[in-house]
């Protein structure tokens, strides 16, 4: 008995319609020359591109050729079966996705299961109906459709990410020579004037950072340090540290704002009082920005121990005595750059021989702990007495650096630039 339906039913149907828009190109498998003469010639009154194969392996010469958007394909067939030649299609790398049917008498749930697991889309059980074989197409294209509108998107994305990768491979490239120029701000990690030192620490917590340490001095009697954190992160408060280290700068006397140019020639250190009002000034004439900074600046005269100091919004600095007493000394003060005309308070210190005073950020004492609670002042002083609180200079600040590190949350991390200055008096 014949598996072809009448002629006149498969060419009921003749012109195409916008719902196999997504199908042009049509490949038919079969073979039976009489049953691919009626598939192609309502897929032809359809408006479909057909091309013909009486064989699996002459259907996969062809796509591998050009890989059509349908196949209709027989699945008992001479060689290679419709079964295999699906799987092989299955196979084949290929940009755009392509629906396969299956022409069959088999209608077995497992024959239909296995025809599904070898990679075909749909069946049509012969003898084909016009009807039916037009609504599987139908439904085949919207599929194709959607999945065609899908690579488009994917697409899109792909050169999208590839751009924005692009973008930020050139800003990391731009972001670590900044962090080489921010470096270059602070030179120097430790110096010592005479018996004494000042030591600075500077961790960002991204490529750059707003904070600031710094230290000059006119002669070997009187040297200036302070500890600067600039209001937010990132690239703007990277640049306005660089125009404060551009104002206090250790190699530039001349354009530094700590020091006062004599008639000799000669450079003294102004009072730290008066370099806050000179920054505040500075700051506030400058229309566009809103960013501001606290500051801890001192001025210490090294044959007297007789330290003045300023504290502008900044953490309150501590004393560390030989015994392992610690203070904290300070009474707060107002930011720079924030109001005007702030009248800027200076407070003195009488260092002995072994005192230490320490400036430093508040990416310490607000650095969340693994309980989600911030370290704190009190926090930090047992931190510095578990860490050693006899050791000395750069050393003491990397070791402090680091048991915060121990103790802060993973789910937070670094969230703020931490940086300290520590100056050790020994007469």
């Amino acid at each position: 008995m014949s598996n072809i339906a009448p002629e006149p039913d498969i060419q009921a149907e003749s012109t195409p319609t916008s719902d196999l828009g997504a199908i042009r190109r049509v490949l038919v498998v079969d073979d039976s020359r009489l049953q691919r003469r009626i598939l192609v010639a309502s897929l032809k009154k359809w408006g479909f591109e057909v091309i013909e194969a009486d064989s699996g392996e002459a259907a996969m010469a062809i796509c591998e050729a050009s890989s059509p958007d349908l196949v209709l394909s027989d699945w008992m067939m001479p060689g290679m079966n419709g079964l295999e030649f699906c799987q092989a299609f299955r196979k084949m790398p290929v940009d755009c996705y392509g629906y396969f049917i299956l022409l069959t008498s088999k209608s077995e749930k497992n024959e239909v299961a296995e025809g599904l697991g070898a990679g075909a889309d749909d069946f049509l059980t012969k003898p084909v109906n016009a009807d039916e074989l037009r609504a599987r197409i139908s439904a085949g294209a919207r599929i194709l459709d959607m999945q065609r509108q899908l690579s488009d998107k994917n697409r899109m994305i792909l050169e999208t990410l590839d751009q924005l990768q692009a973008a930020y491979d050139t800003i990391d490239k731009d972001l670590i020579q900044a962090k080489k120029i921010q470096e270059s701000l602070v030179p120097e990690r430790s110096r010592n004037f005479g018996k004494s030192c000042v030591s600075l620490l500077l961790k960002p917590c991204g490529h750059i950072g707003g904070d600031l340490v710094g230290m000059f001095s006119s002669d070997q009697d009187q040297i200036a340090f302070y500890s600067i954190d600039v209001s937010g992160h990132g690239i703007t408060s990277a640049m306005m540290t660089a125009r404060l280290g551009g104002y206090l700068s250790s190699f530039y006397f001349d354009q530094n704002l700590g020091m006062q140019r004599q008639l000799n020639g000669t450079y003294t250190l102004r009072e730290p009082a008066e370099v806050a009002a000179m920054l505040n000034e500075r700051f506030l004439a400058d229309t566009g920005i809103e960013e501001y900074f606290t500051m801890a600046y001192a001025v210490v005269d090294l044959k007297t121990g007789l330290l003045k100091m300023v504290q502008a919004g900044h953490p309150h600095p501590m004393l560390l005595r030989p015994n392992g007493e610690a203070e904290f000394v300070g009474e707060g003060g107002v930011p720079i750059g924030l109001l005007p005309d702030v009248p800027y308070e200076q407070f003195e210190l009488q260092m002995d021989p072994g005192d230490r005073l320490l400036l430093y950020s508040d990416g310490f004492t607000e650095a969340r702990l693994i309980d989600g609670e911030m370290l704190e002042e009190q926090g930090l002083v047992d931190l510095i007495d578990k860490t050693g609180s006899r050791q000395s200079g750069h050393e003491f600040l990397e070791d402090l650096y680091w048991a915060l590190t121990q103790i802060m949350s993973p789910q937070y991390g670094l969230e703020d630039d931490v940086s300290a200055t520590l100056f050790e008096y020994n007469g």
